[in-house]
């Protein structure tokens, strides 16, 4: 939406300056370069992104008595100055806005260890639980950018964590409760603003649960719907927008779900114009993405880009550091003015905005008066008492089973502590793209405007604080490093000879080799004691400096602390808090932490075994009441079900139900089905139903707590599944509606699961069979593709068909593969093949209303009419057209299902990830919908233990 200003002021209407204004870039070196200089005399620059590679201090190359003369925040104060001086010399109306990124943490511009203060990362500051304590923060941090003549700040981030594996943005967010991230977000912005920074949002519509590919050349995906992103995801960005969020950054990511088939966010009108501006209402500053990441050059290009950037809304385009692509960038602009692909009109809407958003944030009186020193002298006492109470409120203490803390009461000076901690690089300063590069490619060159930032080697760190370690014990610390190699013999000799041991692990989630190093440790510190004979164990401590997830869920490791960052300040907390001279009140913010204070002991009903001579009828009726409380319009998931739809009754998967019930009436007041899955080691929660009438009386909380009890007394249990595609019941949480989906994922995430990793899956239908016909051209599409089909029936092809499945298929599909394989001629399996060398690429089973399979899938009953089934689709990752390869196995299975004189067709067990949009093509609905959710069997054992 456009400003409701027709005029523009005074001065702007020449097309150059106009444009110049709606760029923002950086350039290389921390002295004015001729390039930067260049670009705000002749292109009319307004906005110039100061970052880390223009804030180094080069003191360390001095003489000791000329360090206090090079301070970092005084040459920026000075470089500020001199790029102002030159832009009002070169009779720019307005000042530029000078930009910086200062998330705090690891990821800081600009660092001065006597001027600027070092505070916690985002998710340091909420792991204090202090909302207030986040905007004195958010304040200070402002202050201190403002003082040296920064007037633009790249943050808040607004991102929710909802995938916590491989995610680059780890402690940069607050984590994975989009309800926290929105109100610490919208506190950080307001502590900007207040100081009087313009603020920008990021990274828009979300770079928290990202899949990432295999090239440089390409870039993350998110797999997200949109209607999944505005139930989590875009919270924190629509609360932040409504508390007047000044400007926002969208991504260079692609988007492919339903409805949205997006090559990179920041030049999609779907994204910008209708979603930011329509759907969410956003009136500010829309800045882009760097056009220079290799990924948008290799295939668009930066002319191009800029035009498709600018066509899609954004107001700012960003470029970062490389003059000839700069100088590309705005004669692409340009062209794309004067050939008409661009209006002026709109071209004067951004600088409405850009203009707007520099009236707020600055004046040529405090851009050319900078406070500078002065300023920061007289913040630094209260601004060092702000950071430390902040450092010493997030030290989060997440276990202590054994009470190893404080060490102090555990070893004596006398005895010798080790310190492990790995070799890590720099701390890193801001890196969206560089992280993600990193984390898809293990390093790398980054193609990004953020690049890394020391403010104070890894190493550094970790020596001073095993020097610590040793001043605040009084006594003997030993201290060495270790890498990817492992645990070598000069780490078994150390932790032989120390009494005690603390394992450092910085972001171990995403470098595996960490996690694997502590958990040997952690068999290293357990002996069988000579003397004695009895079998001891060595206190062992893991604390996590970065990403609090390397062990969160792993209860093997009984003491785990988190720091969240690794910086000076940080380590001297934790150092107070393993001597017991602070005592640790953080906690790790989202729905892990949550789930670990559930207190599970409390059993307010008698749980009992299920006797099917006894209960079979009254789950009948509890079915029943259930199909009852469903809204009309609303399909129930038990729709067709009965007592016996749960009893499986295979040699290899072990059966346990359980029920509270009136022993008076023998009515069912709740039921739970559980599974084992002897060959994958699987527990499975099949079922969890409660009376409509009962709820809320902590009955399904009693009857979780006797399910995952049970299933960890099976041998061999791994991990554990909530939702079941054997049978075909419950697929896992059902999403009937929004509102009773949110209300579902709490309530299972409040027990324990993190279902912040859950997926999709779904049931669907296709009605009218008699009347259907295949799309246009599918079936010549087909015919031209290099795959061939055939129909299958019994053991003979259960060898090639389940090594297709073990290999490409989720959990409880190969059992339904199995029943089919015996359940001829009602059942049989569709098989792709590539025809040079019968390799399977996709399979599917088919199945009428008289197969074995059909008692398991009451799904099948549903539409009240003579119906076929199809269910499990499989394809493997070779098959060269994924939706060619599905919509043939379909084609061929509707064929199959028309001779059985079926009116409909039911397809059951459907991944949700991107499979519901071919099959929408074909003419199916939705019937059912769920989250599968899955976790490793440690995630139950603190909370159920033994």
């Amino acid at each position: 939406m456009a400003p409701k200003e027709d005029m523009l002021p005074p001065g702007w209407e020449d097309l150059d300056r106009q444009m110049g204004q709606l760029f923002m870039m950086g350039f290389d070196g921390t002295t004015v370069s001729p390039q930067i200089r260049s670009l705000i005399e002749d292109y009319h620059l307004g906005s110039v992104l100061l970052s880390a590679k223009n804030l180094k201090c080069n003191s360390t190359l001095l003489p000791f008595p000329l360090l206090e003369k090079f301070r970092a925040a005084e040459e920026a104060t000075r470089l500020v100055l001199e790029l102002q001086n030159i832009a009002r010399d070169a009779g720019h109306p307005v000042p530029l806005l000078i930009v910086l990124d200062q998330e705090n943490g690891g990821v800081n511009s600009l660092y001065d260890e006597i001027y600027i203060r070092q505070f916690p990362s985002a998710m340091g500051v909420a792991a204090t639980g202090s909302k207030s304590l986040a905007h004195e923060v958010a304040v200070a941090t402002a202050q201190e950018l403002k003082a040296v003549g920064i007037n633009w700040i790249l943050g808040p981030v607004l991102d929710v964590l909802t995938n916590a594996r491989n995610q680059p943005l780890g402690v940069r967010t607050t984590g994975d409760d989009p309800q926290e991230a929105s109100q610490y977000g919208v506190q950080f912005m307001k502590g900007y603003q207040q100081a009087g920074l313009a603020t920008c949002g990021k990274h828009f519509p979300s770079y928290g649960n990202l899949e990432f590919l295999g090239s440089h050349a390409d870039v993350p995906i998110i797999t997200e719907s949109l209607e999944q992103l505005s139930l989590n995801a875009l919270i924190p960005f629509r609360n932040a927008i409504n508390h007047g969020l000044d400007a926002m950054m969208v991504g260079g990511v692609s988007m492919s779900s339903a409805g949205m088939n997006v090559m990179h966010a920041c030049l999609s009108d779907q994204v910008v114009e209708e979603l930011l501006r329509k759907d969410l209402k956003f009136e500010g500053v829309v800045v882009s993405e760097c056009l220079e990441m290799e990924a948008l050059t290799h295939n668009i290009g930066v002319g191009g880009g800029t035009v498709m950037a600018k066509n899609a809304g954004c107001d700012v385009v960003l470029l970062c550091r490389s003059f000839p692509v700069q100088q590309e960038a705005i004669n692409g602009l340009k062209l794309g003015v004067e050939n008409g692909i661009i209006g002026r009109a709109r071209i004067e809407e951004s600088l409405r905005r850009v203009l707007d958003l520099k009236a707020r944030a600055t004046s040529w009186e405090q851009a050319l008066n900078p406070p500078g020193l002065l300023s920061l002298t007289q913040m630094q006492p209260s601004h060092t008492n702000l950071s430390t109470r902040a450092y010493n409120d997030s030290i989060t203490v997440m276990r202590d089973k054994s009470n190893l803390l404080p060490l102090s009461n555990l070893i004596d000076p006398c005895e010798e502590l080790l310190l492990l901690t790995p070799l890590v690089k720099p701390l890193a300063a801001s890196a969206v793209t560089l992280s993600v590069n990193e984390s898809a490619h293990g390093g790398g060159n980054p193609s990004s405007w953020e690049q890394t930032s020391s403010v104070m080697s890894g190493e550094s760190v970790f020596k001073e604080l095993g020097r610590s370690l040793s001043r605040q014990r009084n006594g003997r610390v030993l201290h060495t490093s270790y890498t990817s190699n492992g645990v070598r013999p000069i780490h078994e000799d150390l932790v032989k000879r120390a009494s005690a041991v603390i394992v450092v692990t910085a972001d171990g989630y995403r470098n595996k080799y960490q996690q694997s190093f502590a958990k040997h440790i952690s068999l290293l510190c357990q002996f069988h004691d000579s003397s004695s004979g009895e079998r001891r164990e060595k206190p062992l401590i893991v604390v996590s400096v970065s990403s609090p997830y390397d062990f969160a869920m792993d209860f093997s490791i009984g003491t785990y602390v988190c720091t969240y960052d690794f910086t000076e300040t940080a380590l001297q907390a934790l150092v107070k808090v393993l001597y017991g001279e602070l005592t640790p009140t953080g906690t790790l913010p989202g729905s892990i932490s949550r789930s670990q204070k559930i207190h599970q002991s409390r059993q307010h009903w008698l749980v009992e075994n299920w006797n099917e001579e006894r209960d079979a009828n009254a789950l009948d009726a509890l079915l029943e009441a259930m199909r009852d409380d469903c809204p009309q319009g609303q399909r129930s998931e038990v729709l067709g079900a009965t007592s016996s739809s749960f009893l499986l009754r295979k040699e290899d998967i072990d059966e346990a139900h359980f029920v509270v019930r009136n022993s008076s009436t023998q009515a069912l007041y709740g039921f739970c089905a559980t599974y084992f899955f002897r060959s994958s080691g699987t527990g499975v929660i099949g079922c969890l139903i409660v009376d409509p009438a009962r709820r809320k009386l902590s009955i399904g909380h009693s009857l979780h707590s006797r399910a995952i009890r049970s299933l960890l007394q099976r041998k061999g249990m791994k991990r554990f599944q909530l939702g079941s595609r054997l049978p075909g019941i419950y697929l896992g949480i059902p999403t009937v509606s929004s509102v009773e989906r949110k209300r579902l994922r709490q309530w299972f995430a409040n027990l324990g699961w993190n279902t912040s990793l859950s997926r999709p899956v779904c049931s669907v239908v296709l009605r009218n069979l008699t009347t259907w016909t295949p799309p246009d051209g599918l079936t010549a599409t087909l015919q031209n593709a290099d795959v061939v089909y055939d129909l299958v029936y019994g053991w003979n092809f259960a060898r090639t068909v389940l090594d297709h499945i073990k290999t490409n298929a989720r959990q409880g599909v190969a059992d339904i593969y199995r029943i089919a394989l015996g359940g001829a001629p009602h059942c049989g399996i569709i098989r792709a093949k590539r025809p040079s060398d019968d390799m399977i690429l996709g399979s599917v089973v088919v199945y009428n209303e008289r197969s074995p399979l059909a008692e398991y899938m009451p799904v099948l009953r549903a539409t009240h009419t003579p119906v076929g089934g199809i269910s499990s689709p499989v394809i493997s990752p070779c098959a060269d057209d994924y939706s060619t390869v599905m919509q043939g196995l379909i084609l061929l299975a509707i064929r199959q299902i028309r001779r059985f004189n079926a009116n409909a067709v039911v397809m059951d067990c459907v991944d949700g990830d991107g499979n519901f949009d071919c099959l929408s093509s074909m003419g199916f609905s939705m019937l059912h919908s769920f989250e599968e959710v899955n976790c490793d069997a440690a995630t139950w054992t603190m909370l159920h233990p033994s």
